[in-house]
C-alpha cells in the first residue's frame, strides 16, 4: 500500500487556489519591476552642473588612451624611464633608496642570531617592481598568472634536496612563502612593492647558503621584462612587510584625450560618448566589482536634468583631495569588495598623509612634448579595496560638476556606495613605494 506524503499545510488548501496565488504574485512582481523607476544618487550639495550618472562617469574614465600609461609604467619597470622624467624634479631620487627604510634599532634588537642551530631563521626583504598589465594581480589564484605565484615558484629553488624529494614524492610543487606589504589588483603596477622571504624554521627545510643575489637572480629570470628585483637584503626576524609598514604611496596617472585641456572650463573637452559597443568597454564591464553591469543598467532610464559637464580642471581635483589630508576618516563608501563586518568602525578608517593632483606630460616621443596627463598622489597608513580608484573617479566627477571643496568629506556620511563613482581603470594605478619610518611631507612627489 502506497502512503501519501504528509500535507505541508496545517489545513487543506485547494491546489487550484495556490496556483492562482503564485501566478498572481509573479504577475504583480513583473508589473512592479517594469514600472519601477531607478533614481541616480543626487547629492544635496550645491554644484554648478548636474553630476554624471554611474554610466556616464564610467564611460568618461575608460574613453582614454590608457595604453600610453601602461607603456610608461612598463618603461619605468625596465629602467628606461623614471618618475623624475614625469615630474621633472629631483625629489624622486629617494624612491630607489630602500636601505634606510627599516629603523636601525629594530635590526639591533632582533638579530638573526637570537635563535641558532635547528631553529635559526634568516629573513630577507625584497623590493620588487612589476608591470601590472602582465599579471592577474598579486595574490596567487589557481589557474591565473599572478605575481605571488611567480615569486613563490622562484623561491622554491632554495628548498633543500631532502625536502625537495619529499615534496616531489607527494606531487606537491616546490614553492616558498612570500609575505607582502599590500596586494595589488589585476592591471595595477608597482615600482617598489615590498615582500619578505624567510628561510624557515628548520635547517632540514631550506638551504643554509642562500644569498641575496641568489634570490634576485631566481626571480629576475622567471619573467624578464615583466618583473624586476630592485634589491634584496637581510633584515630582522621581526620585520613584516605589511604590519611593520607606516604608510603606502600610490600614484594614479589619468591621460587626457587629444584636444582636451585639464585646465579649461567645464564647457570644453570631448562629449561623453556611448561606448556600449566598444570591445574594451564590454570586456572591462565583466570585470568590474559590486555588480557594475547592474549598476550601469539602472542609470539608463534616468532623466537627465540640467547641463551635463564635458570635462574637469586639475586644479579643482587638487582642491577636493587636499581636504582629506591629516584626517582619520571612514572610507567605507569609497571601498569595494569589503565584507559587511568591515563597513563600520576602525577597519574602514584610514589616515591620509598626502593627497594632491597636478598636470604633467608623459615622456612619449610619439606626441612631441608628451601626452598630457593628470597625476594623483595618495599617501596613507592603509587603503581599502579599490579605494584609490574610487577616490580618483569620484574626485573627477565632483570636479566636473563644480562641487564645493568639501564635497568628498560630505560624501563620507553617505549610506550607499552608489553615492561614489565606479572605480577608475586599474591601468593608471601604481604602488610607488612603502615606508617603514614616519612619513616626511618633504618627500612628496606633488606639493
Amino acid at each position: 500500500m502506497i502512503k501519501s506524503a504528509p500535507f505541508p499545510f496545517p489545513f487543506p488548501v485547494p491546489v487550484v487556489n495556490i496556483s492562482k496565488q503564485v501566478r498572481k504574485y509573479f504577475m504583480e512582481d513583473q508589473t512592479h519591476t517594469k514600472n519601477k523607476v531607478h533614481f541616480h544618487y543626487n547629492h544635496t550639495d550645491p554644484c554648478k552642473f548636474a553630476r554624471w550618472t554611474a554610466r556616464e562617469s564610467y564611460e568618461f574614465m575608460y574613453a582614454r588612451p590608457w595604453q600610453d600609461v601602461v607603456d610608461f609604467y612598463s618603461n619605468i619597470m625596465n629602467g628606461r624611464f623614471s618618475l623624475s622624467d614625469l615630474f621633472v624634479t629631483e625629489r624622486t631620487s629617494f624612491i630607489h633608496d630602500g636601505d634606510n627604510e627599516i629603523p636601525e634599532v629594530e635590526l639591533k634588537n632582533h638579530s638573526s642570531s637570537d635563535r641558532s642551530g635547528r631553529w635559526e631563521r634568516v629573513n630577507f626583504k625584497i623590493l620588487v617592481s612589476y608591470h601590472g598589465g602582465s599579471f592577474d594581480g598579486w595574490q596567487r589564484q589557481p589557474g591565473l598568472n599572478t605575481v605571488q605565484g611567480l615569486v613563490e615558484k622562484a623561491l622554491g629553488s632554495f628548498v633543500d634536496d631532502r625536502k625537495a624529494q619529499l615534496l616531489k614524492d607527494k606531487c606537491k610543487p616546490l614553492e616558498g612563502c612570500a609575505l607582502v606589504a599590500g596586494r595589488t589588483d589585476k592591471g595595477v603596477s608597482a615600482l617598489q612593492q615590498v615582500c619578505s622571504f624567510c628561510t624557515g624554521y628548520s635547517i632540514d627545510t631550506w638551504r643554509k647558503d642562500v644569498k641575496p643575489h641568489d634570490i634576485e637572480d631566481a626571480i629576475n629570470s622567471a619573467a624578464p621584462g615583466k618583473i624586476r628585483i630592485i634589491s634584496v637584503f637581510q633584515v630582522s626576524r621581526a620585520f613584516h612587510p605589511n604590519f611593520s609598514a607606516k604608510w603606502r604611496r600610490y600614484l594614479y596617472i589619468f591621460p587626457f584625450n587629444d584636444g582636451e585641456n585639464g585646465e579649461q572650463g567645464s564647457d570644453s573637452g570631448l562629449e561623453v560618448e556611448n561606448l556600449c559597443s566598444d570591445e574594451r568597454f564590454c570586456e572591462q564591464s565583466e570585470e568590474c566589482d559590486e555588480n557594475i553591469e547592474n549598476l550601469l543598467s539602472k542609470d539608463e532610464g534616468v532623466l537627465e536634468g540640467g547641463k551635463k559637464p564635458k570635462s574637469f580642471t586639475v586644479s579643482h581635483v587638487n582642491m577636493l583631495l587636499k581636504q582629506l589630508e591629516g584626517k582619520l576618516l571612514s572610507y567605507k563608501v569609497f571601498a569595494r569588495d569589503t565584507k559587511p563586518s568591515r563597513n563600520t568602525g576602525p577597519p574602514t578608517e584610514c589616515f591620509i598623509h598626502h593627497a594632491r593632483a597636478m598636470e604633467a606630460r608623459l615622456p612619449c616621443s610619439d606626441y612631441g612634448e608628451g601626452r598630457k596627463v593628470m597625476c594623483v598622489e595618495l599617501v596613507a597608513n592603509r587603503f581599502l579595496r579599490k579605494m584609490v580608484r574610487v577616490l580618483v573617479a569620484t574626485s573627477i566627477r565632483e570636479a566636473a560638476a563644480g562641487a564645493e571643496e568639501d564635497a568628498l568629506l560630505k560624501l563620507m556620511d553617505a549610506t550607499c556606495r552608489r553615492a561614489t563613482a565606479p572605480p577608475a581603470p586599474p591601468d593608471g594605478l601604481c604602488l610607488v613605494d612603502v615606508g617603514y619610518t614616519e612619513f616626511d611631507p618633504c618627500n612628496s612627489l606633488i606639493r
